[in-house]
């Protein structure tokens, strides 16, 4: 039986072949033409090895566009290129990392990663030479080593295993604010104090859901992919009428370059706001001016946090849905429209009913706006500048100081280091982590903030004002 390495790129490798992995010894074989490359078949009786070409960092940076993606995961070299658009997580997130170590991300965002490398597999194309060093040249060795150390410390605890009683209750939580808003309803009637009453139950309702379908999105509740799929389907499209594939291919985005222009979507504000301080700069100078962006700290108040949910997130949804074609998901979504009409029908019709649903999401948009960017908008945004995992992580998230109440508040966002350091990871054990994670900063040098919730809320505007200003100066001088 032959093994051989089909390759289907056009560059040529650092050499020819080295010897089949696992053998010590030259094996006997001959060169076959493939291409602009060669092969070794290897004539062993055992076949056990496969042959691989090996590259040099130079040339990997090279496969870095959307139609030539290569990328590196553990000295392995792999050509995504034609798989990227059937990536589960999106073919963006891949792209992302195109001509990079993606190796820390890899594991990051992956739940059975032996599952994982079976799709890898057959995108194999060779590996890194081996005077090469196991990472790009401008990562600091010894913290991506000390990194990789502290997450096989975390797993030998069991950090990453759920407790499945903590999400039930918090399961539980939301449906039983549900059934209550619908109890009050039919015992008191649809005056306006019940509506508001119901309203607020069922905003709280809301916003607990989005923590919870946030958990479900990340793999972090069951050990089975396709159990934490099949939950974020009732999570989000069910109980909150919004996408969850929609979500996932956003999210990851973000996930993986924190803070950086363009890749991650939830710092592509304009042309309402501007953010950080290079955006808000190259807009001066073009002279770009589509609102008075002097006073965009007031618009987040009048803008952002009211129409967040019910207005950008909600119609971008449905938009994606439809030119996409999520089908599962459009069915999800319209069960969570269809059970509206059916509870709260009979009180308030179709059209109250789709006030009440809005009136909800309106009320929701600040307390979900107000957690989701104190964590990101006050830190530091930039362009691609290829960091180790830790470090792109840390410059790009603060946490929140710990309570019960920002606990719960927050869906434990309050830990945003810890969540996107190790997104696979339960919630509950945020907490337990933290302190490792300290240490390791500090060891580094990295800046490891932590401030009081209420602050976190005002960096948010202290910081459109300060990107106010710098537009403002680059447009007028």
């Amino acid at each position: 039986m032959k093994l051989e390495e089909k390759l289907e790129h056009t560059e040529s490798p650092v050499r020819s072949c080295q010897p089949c992995l696992n053998d010590t010894h030259q094996a006997n074989g001959k060169p076959r033409a493939n291409g602009k490359t060669e092969v070794y078949e290897k004539q062993e009786a055992n076949d056990k090895g496969k042959c691989l070409n090996l590259y040099t960092w130079e040339e990997i940076q090279r496969h870095n566009k959307e139609t030539d993606q290569w990328l590196v995961i553990d000295r392995k070299v792999y050509n995504v290129t034609d798989w990227a658009g059937k990536h589960p997580g999106g073919h963006r997130v891949l792209n992302h990392y195109a001509g990079e170590d993606a190796t820390d991300a890899f594991r990051a965002m992956h739940l059975n990663l032996s599952t994982v490398r079976l799709y890898l597999q057959p995108l194999l194309i060779g590996e890194l030479s081996p005077e090469e060093p196991s990472q790009e040249k401008n990562k600091n060795p010894q913290l991506v080593e000390d990194f990789r150390q502290l997450r096989k410390t975390l797993e030998t605890m069991n950090m990453f295993s759920a407790n499945l009683g903590f999400f039930f209750l918090h399961l539980a939580q939301i449906l039983v604010l549900e059934v209550l808003a619908w109890l009050i309803l039919r015992h008191f009637g649809s005056g306006w104090t019940v509506t508001i009453l119901i309203s607020f139950l069922l905003t709280v309702s809301q916003a607990q859901s989005s923590f919870l379908q946030h958990d479900l999105g990340h793999n972090s509740m069951f050990k089975k992919s396709k159990w934490n799929r099949l939950m974020h389907k009732f999570v989000m499209c069910h109980l909150k009428g919004i996408s969850a594939d929609w979500w996932n291919y956003r999210h990851f985005q973000h996930h993986v370059k924190p803070n950086i222009y363009p890749k991650d979507p939830d710092i592509d504000l304009g042309p309402l706001f501007l953010v950080g301080d290079t955006q808000p700069v190259k807009y001066g100078k073009k002279k770009i001016k589509y609102i008075d962006y002097e006073k965009q700290h007031l618009y987040f108040y009048m803008v952002a946090l009211p129409l967040l949910m019910p207005v950008y997130f909600n119609l971008q949804s449905m938009q994606v849905m439809y030119l996409r074609k999520y089908w599962v998901d459009i069915a999800w979504v319209s069960s969570f429209y269809l059970r509206y009409f059916i509870t709260f029908g009979p009180f308030y019709g179709i059209f109250g009913t789709v006030l009440l649903i809005y009136l909800v999401k309106f009320i929701e948009s600040p307390w979900i706006a107000y957690v989701t960017q104190m964590s990101h908008i006050p830190m530091k945004m930039s362009k691609d500048e290829n960091h180790d995992w830790l470090s792109t992580q840390i410059v790009a998230t603060c946490n929140i100081e710990q309570s019960f109440f920002n606990d719960w508040f927050t869906g434990h966002l309050n830990f945003q280091i810890e969540h996107h350091l190790f997104p696979t990871m339960p919630r509950h054990n945020y907490h337990k982590v933290a302190p490792l994670v300290k240490s390791l900063c500090a060891k580094h040098g990295l800046q490891y903030i932590n401030k009081p919730i209420l602050k976190g809320f005002g960096d948010i505007v202290r910081s459109l004002k300060k990107s106010a200003a710098l537009w403002m100066e680059a447009y007028y001088e």
